[in-house]
């Protein structure tokens, strides 16, 4: 597929937002430790951007994933654009949560104040103590009481816990343990003040905090919820995975491109700009040959992933499983080597806090791991190819 007119005057209102409106403002709001969504609100509503990433039955435009695809490159060229469109992680995978296998109820209490941004969620999958790529090693425990379920779990990765604004969790666990291996698993809605639920403590990144939204280590003692708060029925946490984490990771990977595209951008400046050995760096056979590569690789990842994006339109996210999986181990590991050398072209101030590419590879590698490893798409890759043989 190609961008259409209507594509490229939504990516040049979306661009021209993020760099005037919001990448000016990053380091300050950082300090003062609060992003003032509702103000932003208010901006993008006058541009008509307000509501472009909410589904159409809630009053958004209901953009397919191609338009989104354009809207998400645009987010990935600053640190908080994702939050200023409310289409953060793990909120939106959180989003479609509650619209595919939600109940009116639930849609009421957590969906609608997660659209309007007066609130935040988490997602709490990922256990420390087994390999929660495969989601059939998960050990919490969801057990039925009544009318109610028990919860005891120990999680870790919940990004989003630490935001003040934070107020439920999607979990998942077992609520029966000698089913089918795939119907073992379910997934379940915790508020996040609900007796037993403990925030043990904010996991770092590569050394960086992530403060305010932060990724935590949560533990769930003896944690009771409605019976009410199961999502779509006993057994179904495996099919509900799967569901959420397919948009959830083109998502990742349209932000990405931006951020490689924002890392040549500085790649360039800072080549033309730095002189050495009598020349300016651009003029050096190495440093040319770099920016080519990040050139190269940035269009080959891009039509890739719109390749993902028109066939999740078109035919559906389930037929779309091997390109997303091939998008997934693609771009995070070119968007890399283009940040990578960006950092290797700015030398030691490329490893320092003052040009934000040594955040932007700090954030870049732990991609590789979020939503599953490299590995495990990689292997789905394989065992969808040899299905056709």
């Amino acid at each position: 597929m190609q961008f259409t007119q209507e594509h490229e005057e939504l990516r040049r209102t979306v661009r021209n937002f993020v760099e005037k409106e919001l990448n000016p403002h990053v380091k300050e709001w950082e300090e003062a430790g609060r992003f003032p969504i509702h103000e932003v609100f208010k901006k993008m509503g006058d541009l008509g951007l307000l509501g472009v990433t909410k589904p159409a039955e809630f009053g958004g435009m209901g953009l397919d994933y191609s338009y989104g695809m354009v809207m998400a490159e645009e987010m990935g060229r600053s640190r908080i654009a994702s939050e200023a469109f409310n289409c953060s992680a793990p909120d939106t995978g959180n989003m479609e949560v509650f619209v595919r296998y939600g109940t009116d109820e639930h849609r009421e209490r957590w969906l609608t104040p997660l659209l309007d941004g007066r609130i935040r969620s988490a997602y709490a999958m990922t256990e420390p103590a087994v390999a929660s790529s495969d989601a059939t090693n998960i050990e919490a425990r969801i057990e039925r009481d009544g009318d109610h379920y028990v919860i005891n779990a120990h999680k870790w990765w919940a990004s989003g816990a630490g935001d003040t604004r934070c107020k439920v969790f999607i979990l998942m666990g077992k609520t029966d343990r000698e089913a089918p291996k795939h119907q073992q698993q379910s997934m379940i809605l915790v508020p996040i003040d609900t007796p037993g639920v403990i925030l043990v403590r904010p996991l770092t990144v590569f050394g960086y905090d992530h403060a305010p939204h932060g990724h935590f280590e949560i533990t769930f003692e003896n944690v009771r919820v409605p019976a009410q708060n199961l999502l779509l029925g006993e057994g179904r946490g495996f099919e509900i995975a799967q569901g959420r984490l397919g948009p959830g990771r083109i998502h990742h990977c349209m932000r990405l491109i931006g951020l490689a595209e924002r890392s040549l951008e500085a790649m360039c400046a800072r080549a033309k700009s730095r002189i050495a050995f009598g020349r300016p760096l651009a003029d050096q056979g190495v440093v040319m040959e770099a920016i080519a590569n990040s050139r190269i690789e940035i269009e080959q990842t891009r039509l890739l992933t719109l390749n993902a994006a028109h066939m999740m339109d078109t035919v559906g996210n389930k037929a779309a499983r091997s390109e997303i999986a091939q998008i997934k181990v693609v771009v995070p590991n070119a968007a890399l080597r283009v940040v990578d050398r960006a950092i290797q072209v700015h030398g030691g101030g490329g490893v320092s806090g003052d040009f934000g590419l040594a955040r932007s590879w700090a954030g870049l590698r732990t991609l590789r791991l979020a939503d599953g490893p490299d590995e495990v798409h990689t292997a789905q890759v394989g065992r969808l190819e040899l299905k056709k043989h």
